[in-house]
This record gives C-alpha cells, structure tokens and sequence, in this order.
C-alpha cells in the first residue's frame, strides 16, 4: 500500500481531481478501493496526489507540456524513460517504455535504453539526448562540455530547454513515487540482509577471512 492516505472518491470537492477520476478510472467506481487503470497500474499516484487539490493542479498543468511542447516527442520519451530507469522508479520507467512504444519506436530501441552505452540503436543526438539525461538524475547536473556541444549542434536552444525541463520533471515524479511507494514503485526495499544459516551464531567472518589468507 501507498504510504499516504489515498483519497476516495466519496471525499473529492475538488472538479479536476473528480475529472481524473471519472476518465481513467470510470464514473462508478472509487479508485482508493478498486484499483486498476487502463496501463495495468493501480492508479495511486492520482489518489494520493488527490491529498493536495494545489499540487495535483500544478502537476496534471506540467503534463500539458506534451501538447504544448515542440520538443521532439521521441526525443522527450527517451529522456523520461532512462530518467526513471536511471533512478530506480519501475512506475515512470515502465509507464514510457508504453509511450515510446506508442510513438512507434522499435522495440530494439526501447529493450536498450538500460545499456544504452553500449548500444547501436541510437543515432548521435538521441546518444547526446541519453548522456544529458544520466549527467542530470545520476551527476547532478554536472554535465560534460562534449555532451552539451551535440545537443546544440542538433536542438535550438529552447528545445534544450524543455529536454532539460522535463527531464527534471520526471526524475522528481521518479523520485516522489519511490518515496511514497506509489503505484509499480510499492514494492519492499530490495537491498536487505540475507540471513545466515542456522547455528551461524555471531562468529567473525572478517577474522576467518583473514585466517585463511595467511596460511
């Protein structure tokens, strides 16, 4: 379960949040107690966002950049999907991997955006596109004068702009969704202590390691 409370529909004054709720979920049904939206995911993350009319209004605002924007769509897909990937939301990064797919991107290309180091499916300025992407959600925003120099070779600058926008956008979203375990990112931490056999007791692994290399 979300680690806030979700809102059911029974409680919504607010006519955008009632909006969503009767579009992706249906008019008779109470999302906070039958899940389930059109892609598979449960639908938390409009029901828990619902806590807060304000910030649901400013987020559901910042998705209109998708008609607004004159950004390369595939090129903003690729940015959202290695940001989700590159910082561990299953949600973000499985929800656009579904809308490359619905850009008609090839399936090749989608299945390599975890290795796209390495790969040969991507052109120099979806590579560019790619690196700016890790240089924003795992560096930072630290990001190499050489990487920048292909982006303005291909984008103007308020193309670069908005891939920079949105790219943050979706690694706050990323990052929101694993902390408040929302939708595909509900899952336990998987990084836990493997236990020891019975009868391990509380013996000193780091000694008997060290034992064995000097003899």
């Amino acid at each position: 379960m979300p680690r806030l409370r979700q809102v059911s529909r029974a409680e919504v004054t607010d006519d955008l949040v009632r909006f969503f709720y009767d579009r992706l979920f249906g008019e008779d049904r109470d999302p906070a107690a039958e899940p389930g939206t059109a892609t598979g995911s449960p639908g938390t993350w409009w029901t828990v966002f619902a806590l807060d009319p304000v910030i649901f209004r400013h987020c559901v605002k910042g998705f209109q950049l998708y008609r607004e924007s004159k950004l390369d769509p595939v090129l903003r897909e690729l940015g959202q999907t290695r940001a989700g990937w590159a910082r561990g939301s299953q949600f973000v990064f499985s929800q656009h991997c579904k809308q490359m797919r619905a850009l008609g991107v090839p399936e090749e290309k989608i299945a390599a955006i975890p290795s796209w180091q390495v790969s040969e499916h991507y052109d120099e300025l979806e590579r560019a596109v790619l690196a700016y992407t890790d240089a924003l959600v795992l560096d930072g925003g630290r990001v190499a004068d050489e990487v920048f120099d292909v982006l303005r070779r291909h984008l103007a600058d308020e193309r670069i702009l908005e891939l920079t926008y949105i790219v943050c956008l979706y690694e706050m979203h990323a990052t929101m969704s694993r902390a408040l375990r929302l939708e595909f990112d509900d899952r336990p931490e998987p990084v836990v202590e493997v236990p020891a056999p019975e009868g391990y007791g509380t013996r000193d692994i780091a000694d008997e390691v060290a034992g064995e290399a000097r003899r």
